[in-house]
């Protein structure tokens, strides 16, 4: 049995999100726990939203750079996840640095 070494979390922990609205581009430090929407909100950037539960689609955004995790999908096909979609008010980032273009 081969055992590898745990990841530091700081290594894996996401630090930073820009977001891409209406052609200015904001980077935000990331609070852990914090959606891509929450994290748009507290930067004070007015991103699109309505259901808020996964369901509508009105906060979707491509995912430029990064990874994230939705917690709920009840919007998006398949096909559209593949091409970088993401419900933002769903998505817990994965990677150390995030980028959303919402278009």
């Amino acid at each position: 049995m081969h055992e590898y070494p745990q990841a530091v979390a700081d290594d894996v922990a996401t630090k930073a999100v820009t977001i891409e609205l209406d052609g200015r581009k904001t980077t935000v430090a990331y609070a852990v726990g914090d959606t891509l929407l929450q994290t748009a909100r507290i930067a004070g950037l007015r991103a699109p939203s309505s259901c808020e539960i996964g369901s509508c689609g009105t906060c979707m955004a491509r995912l430029t750079e990064g990874g994230a995790r939705m917690i709920n999908n009840d919007a998006l096909d398949d096909d559209e996840v593949a091409q970088g979609w993401v419900l933002t008010c769903q998505s817990l980032p994965t990677t150390r640095t995030v980028r959303v273009v919402y278009e």
